[in-house]
């Protein structure tokens, strides 16, 4: 069988499914959006946003773990996975410090979930990025630099 057509028999039926959902009343288009403040994403600078996420003072933490590439090639796709092993991780945020909006990514984890998240950011230039995790009530945060060879967010 043809590897595209698999894939647009997969991805039509993923959306059938989705559809189905919706209709049924199983799954609201509310309960997609993300649970951090409007606020937090829409901040100009880090200290705001951590403020906006209820991390204003986060403690450092060696149990939190940034996985990014030293050198990104391109800043319109980094991959950034975070992992916590902290007990009780609710919430994994994932800022890059020197983008127009720092707040890149905020995941809301419960039942129990493992504290791990894998996704691709854009980043303009050169910075840290940072985790932030909440866990039992308290935030954490870690840091990884990473240098940006061509800008990703209109560089």
């Amino acid at each position: 069988m043809n590897a595209l057509r698999r894939n647009v028999l997969k991805g039509a039926a993923g959306a059938s499914a989705v559809a189905v959902a919706v209709a049924a009343g199983l799954l609201k288009p509310t309960q997609a959006l993300a649970a951090a403040p409007r606020s937090a994403f829409e901040a100009k600078n880090v200290g705001d946003a951590m403020k906006d996420l209820g991390a204003a003072s986060p403690a450092d933490s060696k149990d939190i773990t940034i996985k990014a590439p030293d050198i990104a090639e391109n800043g319109a796709v980094v991959p950034v996975e975070v992992t916590s092993a902290i007990a009780g991780t609710t919430m994994i945020a994932i800022l890059a410090e020197k983008n127009a909006t720092p707040l890149v990514a905020d995941f809301s984890l419960a039942n129990g979930a493992q504290g791990f998240v894998s996704t691709r950011i854009k980043m303009g230039q050169t910075s840290l990025v940072r985790a932030v995790v909440t866990a039992g009530g308290k935030s954490y945060t870690a840091a990884k630099e990473v240098k940006v060879t061509i800008g990703g967010c209109g560089g």
